[in-house]
């Protein structure tokens, strides 16, 4: 069921009709399907919650005393964390949705790697803004850090970001932000792109169900994305293509995942990373004093991106 905006809202409604997806819920129920979860990827430090407070009150020193908004373009449209007072249609300039963020957990698994939504530079990206309620914001932007991020190297893809709404200007906190040479990027043809969100499913779900459930409510809110809708429709064609069961086939079995974490075995990842911390912009990160990306590290990200 797609989420109504609460009665603050200032969203212009949807100017165009509804059109109806080419990936549908019957398509994503062919490859849809729950994978053992194969566990942490090695060489990420797991945040404490020292970590999460820490992380938190720098990101509110970086926005003091200003209304604190979120940007959702992904997940956070039809999953949020938190209840807003106050709901906006925005433009990121600057910023685009990719499917570049390789995972291997969540809705992946190490056999059959996966790709999740990013904000990469270049172009424009429209979404939603959320203002939470001034009250308490450190609690506030602490569970939001423990929704989106698990691991201290997760920390360099957080950033403040300026979105606009008719001709005013804000200051909006989004998560998984960065340049193309960050370690955890892939950018792949839209074919191999395809090819992952069309097989890949881990122990919370599916990269198809991800995929269908932002395009749809994106569509809902009259927000259209070419991107993205050429991309589910590729996907649902792949999927109708594909023998039945064939994703689950290629899916690891729950005897090689358990005598992996018995021998302590784990795969290479699927590609090489550029070396190298990223390249995002520092004047809008966390501090340096919380560590970037390691080198050709695979992404172990939450379930879903912003």
């Amino acid at each position: 069921m797609i989420a109504c905006p609460p009665p603050t809202a200032r969203v212009k409604m949807r100017q165009f009709p509804r059109r109806s997806l080419h990936l549908t819920a019957d398509l994503v129920a062919r490859v849809e399907r729950t994978e053992p979860d194969s566990g942490p990827a090695s060489g990420l430090t797991p945040m404490s919650e020292a970590d999460v407070e820490g992380a938190a009150q720098a990101l509110l020193a970086r926005n003091p005393d200003a209304p604190f908004w979120v940007f959702a373009y992904g997940s956070l449209i039809w999953k949020p964390a938190f209840e807003p007072v106050e709901t906006r249609l925005v433009r990121a300039h600057g910023w685009r949705r990719s499917f570049c963020l390789d995972i291997i957990r969540w809705r992946a698994t190490p056999e059959q790697p996966g790709l999740m939504l990013a904000l990469t530079k270049g172009g424009t990206c429209s979404g939603m803004a959320y203002r939470l309620d001034p009250v308490d914001r450190l609690g506030q932007m602490i569970r939001l850090l423990n929704r989106e991020v698990s691991y201290r190297e997760d920390l360099a893809l957080i950033r403040w970001i300026t979105c606009r709404t008719g001709g005013e200007a804000l200051r909006a906190l989004t998560f998984y932000a960065g340049a193309v040479a960050d370690a955890c990027y892939v950018q792949l043809p839209i074919e191999e792109q395809v090819h992952r969100l069309a097989r890949a499913a881990g122990h919370v779900g599916s990269c198809a169900a991800y995929l269908r459930n932002t395009v749809e409510h994106l569509e809902e809110l009259g927000i259209r994305d070419s991107y993205l809708w050429r991309l589910q429709r590729l996907v649902a064609a792949e999927i109708a293509g594909m023998a039945p069961r064939a994703a689950a086939a290629e899916a690891p079995s729950e005897q090689r995942v358990a005598r992996r974490r018995a021998t302590g075995a784990r795969p290479a990842p699927s590609m090489c990373r550029p070396p190298g911390p990223p390249r995002g912009t520092a004047s809008d990160a966390v501090p340096d004093a919380v560590p970037n990306f390691a080198p050709n590290a695979v992404l172990d990200a939450p379930a879903d991106s912003s």
